[in-house]
């Protein structure tokens, strides 16, 4: 990633998004919080992203921050933002021989960014204090080894995770404190400057592929994973049950056969009989991000393209260009997305219906905002016939990474963790639970499950489409 000035159309979209989100802040908080000390605490996070050289994760940041720090009941104890940087030792690189194929980097000494939590672990280490309520300190127990700053690029999608502060300390317990930062999936296999990092950690296993084939790296980790979702409203649920869109029960279900033939046509809403209850002049269409950036677009597109394939996966150059047309049509008519798959989501759990009626998301993503208290029972979580699972799968680049990898892997209480953030882990007993425990009904066991075409295919689909934009 080069540290380059961001340009006039990235200044803008960052500014559109911006304002949303204040709007959106200001409506959720104004009860308790004046307008304001909203929009003062938003100039402030904001400015915290000075000079970052990947601005499309900036305005979801700056709501985690202010949302964060406003809904605090104790203001007295809020953690200013800190602005230090700290110089620690980068880690060894990857011998060939531990991690095959990894390319190795020389050792050296880097200034890193540290987020709160990494802060808080080496700031304690380093002073050899406990901090205490009313600025009192204590000498540690014992004298504790530095721990070890791991760097990582990451889906958006899995950053409250790593933020957790039980993922910190459990981190910290293993002498690692962990520093991520986001990126759209193919982002960080194709545009992310990656020898910044010790791993690399995208949403998708074709991702990773195309990372480990362009450094020639065998290792690779597949801690979680989640299927695609659509999320929708319980209003919009009904209008499209009875255009045979969606079976209801249990867990709804979301004809794609049924939904692709709508979308190939053209129909409005309020072309649906007896919609009285969303009739706008609107393409039915489902949100999702940029497909020429990210992960949960891409795998959307594999579902979609899959159904317009006659229900067979994509190959071959004839099959490519009968369903590129299709295809381009669905993401062409949203006009503008997102980079991150936050985006998207965020704006359908803070505005309603109204603009996004249908989004294209992760389980994990819903499963979480549930556990945050964030789900209106008017909230539909609905799951497409077929479905991909998007393995998330992690790409160790150094010796560091690759421990990151196996903690993940097989610790079990980082792996309790990702179920309560909503991911499935492989223990389907435990995420169910934790689905259960929030009253998200969830498939159980995934059946109606495809795969997703090849690498090179999909790459070719995705370029395909991308194309259409021009």
């Amino acid at each position: 990633m080069s540290r380059v000035n961001p340009g006039a159309d990235v200044v803008q979209r960052e500014a559109q998004a911006m304002r949303r989100m204040t709007e959106s802040l200001v409506e959720d908080l104004s009860e308790n919080v004046p307008v304001d000390q909203v929009t003062s605490a938003v100039g402030a996070a904001h400015k915290r992203f000075a000079g970052t050289p990947i601005r499309e994760f900036v305005p979801i940041l700056v709501e985690r921050i202010v949302r964060s720090e406003l809904a605090d009941p104790d203001p007295t104890v809020r953690v200013p933002a800190p602005s230090v940087r700290a110089t620690v030792a980068a880690p060894e690189p990857v011998a060939r021989h531990e991690v095959p194929g990894a390319r190795g980097r020389a050792s050296r000494r880097v200034v890193v960014p540290l987020s709160l939590g990494a802060i808080a672990v080496v700031a304690a280490v380093v002073a050899g204090l406990v901090l205490l309520p009313g600025g009192a300190q204590t000498p540690a127990a014992a004298p504790v080894a530095p721990a070890t700053v791991v760097r990582g690029v990451v889906g958006s999608e899995k950053m409250a995770f790593f933020a957790d502060e039980r993922v910190v300390r459990v981190l910290a317990d293993n002498g690692i404190a962990v520093e991520v930062e986001p990126a759209g999936s193919r982002q960080i296999a194709t545009s992310v400057d990656l020898d910044r990092y010790d791993f690399a950690f995208p949403s998708s296993s074709p991702a990773a592929e195309r990372i480990q084939r362009a450094r020639a790296i065998t290792a690779k980790y597949t801690p979680f994973s989640s299927p695609i979702a659509i999320a929708t409203f319980r209003p919009i649920a009904e209008l499209l049950t009875a255009a045979g869109v969606i079976t209801p029960g249990p867990v709804a279900s979301f004809d794609m056969n049924r939904y692709l033939e709508l979308a190939a046509g053209g129909v409005q809403w309020d072309d649906l009989p007896g919609n009285t209850t969303y009739p706008v002049a609107k393409n039915i269409l489902v949100s999702t991000t940029d497909p020429r950036s990210s992960n949960s677009a891409a795998m959307y597109l594999s579902i979609a393209s899959y159904v317009a394939n006659d229900h067979t996966i994509v190959r071959g150059a004839t099959a490519e260009a009968h369903v590129l047309p299709a295809l381009s049509k669905l993401f062409l008519a949203q006009g503008y997305t997102d980079n991150s798959s936050e985006g998207p989501f965020n704006q359908y759990l803070s505005n309603g219906m109204g603009p996004t009626p249908l989004v294209c998301i992760y389980e994990a993503q819903f499963v979480e905002a549930a556990a945050a208290g964030r789900i209106t029972p008017d909230m539909v979580l609905t799951y497409p016939t077929p479905t991909v699972l998007s393995s998330h799968t992690l790409v160790p680049l150094t010796r560091t990474g690759d421990t990151i990898g196996r903690l993940l892997t097989d610790d079990p209480e980082l792996r309790r963790l990702a179920a309560e953030h909503g991911f499935r882990t492989g223990d389907t007993a435990q995420f169910s639970a934790v689905a259960a425990a929030h009253d998200v009904p969830v498939v159980a066991d995934l059946i109606d499950i495809v795969d997703v075409p090849a690498y090179d295919t999909l790459e070719r689909l995705l370029d395909g489409v991308a194309n259409s934009y021009n």
